[in-house]
C-alpha cells in the first residue's frame, strides 16, 4: 500500500478492503471475527505491518464469500463508494486459522477504482475524505447528548466488562459529529441510513438528521 500526497488530498494506492453488512464510522468500534482465507492474510499483515484497511458496507452479496448456484450470480458483491478506515487495536489468534480482531474506526474515504483479486480480496485505490471539524452542539440539539449520556450509563451498568461496551471513553460530548456518530452506532435503523449518514460531510447537519430519527422512534414508541 502506497501514499501519495498533493496539497491537502491524500491517495491510498491499493488499500485492502473489508467489506461487511455494517457501517463504520470515525471513532466507532469494529469487533470481528476472522477466519476466511482472503481476509486471515491480510489482517495479519496489516497489523504487522501498522497500517489500516478499509470497511466498506456492502450493497448487495454476503460477508462470507460463496459460489453461485448455476444461472445466477448470487454471489456478487456490490460495494457502497465511501467507507471508513479500520485500524486494528488488538489482535488475538484464537485458534489455527481464526483470529478475534478489534479496530478503531479512523478517516472516511471515497473509492476512485477497485479491483477484485483472484482470490476474492478487494483492494482499491482512495481519496481520503476531511475529518469532521469539530463543532459544537447547539441547545436546541442538547436533549441528543443527554439521552446518550443516559443511554450509555445504562449500557454500562449492563455490562460485565469494558470489552462488551459499544462506546467507550474518551466521550466527546459537546462535539457534533461524534455525538452523531455514536447514536448512528446506535439506532436500529438500516444500513442505507446509516450510510448515508457516514457519507454527509457537514456533522452538524449529521446531528439534525439523528434528532429527527430519534423524535421518529419517541413518537412510534410512544403509539
Amino acid at each position: 500500500m502506497q501514499n501519495m500526497s498533493e496539497d491537502a488530498a491524500l491517495t491510498l494506492s491499493r488499500l485492502p478492503l473489508f467489506p461487511l453488512q455494517t457501517v463504520l464510522f470515525p471513532g466507532g468500534l469494529l469487533p470481528l471475527r476472522i477466519f476466511e482465507v482472503r481476509y486471515l492474510d491480510m489482517v495479519q499483515r496489516c497489523h504487522r505491518e501498522g497500517a489500516p484497511f478499509g470497511v466498506v458496507c456492502l450493497e448487495q452479496g454476503s460477508e462470507v464469500a460463496t459460489a453461485p448456484r448455476p444461472g445466477t450470480d448470487r454471489a456478487a458483491e456490490t460495494l457502497h463508494s465511501v467507507g471508513t478506515l479500520a485500524h486494528i487495536e488488538h489482535l488475538e489468534q484464537a485458534r489455527p486459522g481464526l483470529l478475534h480482531v478489534r479496530c478503531r474506526g479512523g478517516q472516511r474515504f471515497r473509492v476512485q477504482q477497485r479491483d477484485k483479486l483472484k482470490h476474492g480480496l478487494w483492494v482499491a485505490d482512495v481519496e481520503l475524505l476531511p475529518h469532521d471539524l469539530t463543532t459544537p452542539v447547539p441547545e436546541e440539539l442538547a436533549s441528543t447528548v443527554i439521552s446518550l449520556q443516559r443511554l450509555i450509563d445504562s449500557l454500562r451498568a449492563q455490562a460485565t466488562g469494558a470489552e462488551q461496551l459499544p462506546i467507550t471513553p474518551p466521550y466527546h460530548w459537546q462535539d457534533a459529529g461524534w455525538v452523531a456518530n455514536r447514536w448512528c452506532e446506535l439506532l436500529p435503523v438500516g444500513n442505507e441510513l446509516k450510510q448515508r449518514l457516514m457519507s454527509l460531510d457537514a456533522p452538524l447537519l449529521r446531528l439534525e438528521l439523528v434528532s429527527d430519527v430519534l423524535e421518529k422512534l419517541r413518537l412510534d414508541t410512544a403509539r
